[in-house]
């Protein structure tokens, strides 16, 4: 994304990410400060990625 597409900072709107934990959701904001660190230590994987994985 370029600079000239962005908005500016005052216009911006806060996304709030949930996740499940332990069989239910919860926002990640609500976790203690390690818990949110290791959440932003996931690996994440898309459908296509697992596809090709699995056929190597």
């Amino acid at each position: 994304m370029n600079q000239a597409s962005q908005l500016p900072q005052e216009l911006r709107q806060r996304c709030e990410v949930w996740t499940r934990v332990m069989g239910y959701h919860r926002p990640v904001s609500a976790f203690n400060p390690g818990k949110q660190s290791e959440h932003h230590e996931r690996r994440h994987f898309t459908e296509q990625a697992a596809g090709l994985a699995a056929t190597a």
